[in-house]
């Protein structure tokens, strides 16, 4: 039977509403300091928040290699740390990696869909069976897991953000805005006076604090060990103050050590495959836009000579220090999720409309860049931050066929295929055809 604790009573009224985020130094641990502990494949662990009673249960221990703690501030536990639990593989070995460096960890489970209050369209997102693997993992250590309901609050900042951006012609990021906005936006926001000194979880990232002598210097998102599973491109647009407050224990590890140690550890959902973000056109390319006739055209063709840009602008600048990079910088840059880099030169405007713009100048052409995705910029292994791309080439764009012109301009829709609705919200968001083929 899925057994979960009840939702902490304190974050409801702490989530509506979502005024601006004014965050607050964390209140440091008086735990008295705990020994480093071997991760076991068996029975739980004594609770990092009590004093070790005896030997762990019986079962062999699994001997961990001191690296693959390192991102998980082993050398400062006790701390206690809110772990973001999604039932996956990353974030179960991120807490257990936590749990074994002598921190007080307490699991959340964050239902940010329309699980409950919505119609789910989106049949692949099986939350319960999610929460039942987040749960089997936190009784094997014995930590507690809280659900948290922020489905509001993911429609509000998330959802509704994407749907007004596809309006306009844009291409917006729900993986970027989801970092921001709801983990580490509303829920940091939440549990900001609950005395954690840290939020955790499964990202493929690594932050450096400053040590107690520097504390006035920013903390830094570096590139993971794992440099095609890294996920710093989805973190680039946090404030300083969210990074200040984060951990992210695999960091130092590979993917492939990560599902190496799950399954000396038995975890319950050792052979998960990698949960997905948000996926409107799935493995398709967005070669046009009809906002008028609201039609996103799709094409299953990546490569255009028509596509290819090397000079493009960013707005909506945010670095991790003040002043970012210089002007006439070379840097590297991701236009998008990848272990791809490019090589760019980047130089400052100020622009009435759009204030301060990055001007980018890439080493060699891309022929993939949208308005509204997002551009992160590094030096060496260090993320600076990012911005969101603000050039848009539509009338240089592929020549779509004259049927699909023609489909465009139909005024009903529906006969074409079943359109992706959100039941009650009609009048926000109207029916849609769910492709069209171009040539």
């Amino acid at each position: 039977m899925l057994r979960v604790a009840s939702t902490l009573p304190s974050l409801r009224p702490l989530l509506r509403g979502l005024p601006p985020l004014n965050h607050k130094p964390l209140l440091r641990s008086r735990l008295p300091p705990l020994p480093f502990r071997a991760l076991s494949s068996s029975a739980p662990l004594a609770a990092a928040a009590a004093p070790a009673s005896g030997a762990a249960a019986a079962g062999e221990a699994v001997a961990v290699e001191e690296h693959l703690t390192r991102c998980a501030a082993a050398g400062r536990a006790p701390l206690r740390v809110a772990v973001l639990v999604s039932g996956g593989v990353d974030s179960s070995v991120a807490l257990r990696l936590l749990h074994a460096a002598g921190h007080s960890c307490t699991a959340f489970y964050l239902k940010i869909w329309f699980q409950e209050d919505f119609r789910n369209f989106w049949s692949e997102c099986p939350w319960d069976e999610d929460l039942k693997y987040a749960q089997a993992v936190c009784d094997k250590i014995d930590v507690p897991l809280e659900v948290v309901h922020l489905s509001d609050e993911y429609w509000n900042h998330v959802v509704s953000h994407i749907i007004n951006e596809y309006r306009c012609g844009r291409t917006p990021n729900p993986d970027v805005l989801c970092n921001t906005r709801i983990k580490f936006g509303a829920f940091l926001e939440a549990i900001g006076n609950m005395g954690f000194d840290y939020i955790a979880s499964g990202h493929y990232a690594h932050v450096t604090h400053p040590s107690s002598e520097n504390a006035e210097e920013p903390s830094v998102l570096q590139l993971s060990k794992d440099k095609v599973k890294d996920q710093t491109y989805f973190l680039s647009h946090l404030s300083q103050s969210q990074l200040r407050r984060l951990l992210f224990p695999l960091g130092c590890m590979t993917k492939d050590e990560v599902r190496k140690l799950a399954a000396q550890l038995d975890l319950p959902n050792q052979g998960r495959k990698d949960s997905q973000g948000i996926c409107f056109l799935g493995k398709r390319y967005v070669v046009e836009k009809d906002v008028q006739n609201n039609v996103v055209f799709v094409s299953r063709n990546y490569y255009s000579l028509d596509k290819r840009r090397r000079t493009f602008r960013v707005g909506s600048l945010n670095w991790f220090n003040n002043s970012g990079p210089a002007d006439n910088e070379r840097l590297k840059c991701k236009v998008r999720h990848s272990p791809e880099f490019h090589d760019c030169t980047v130089s400052k405007e100020q622009t009435e409309e759009n204030g301060d713009v990055l001007v980018v100048h890439l080493s060699e052409d891309d022929q993939g860049l949208a308005a509204g995705q997002f551009a992160a910029f590094y030096r060496e292994n260090a993320c600076l931050g990012s911005g969101i791309i603000l050039d848009s080439w539509d009338e240089m764009s592929f020549l779509v066929c004259s049927r699909a012109l023609e489909i465009a301009r139909l005024e009903d829709k529906s006969s074409l295929g079943k359109p992706v609705r959100i039941m009650n919200l009609e009048h926000i968001v109207k029916s849609k055809q769910e492709a069209i083929k171009v040539t």
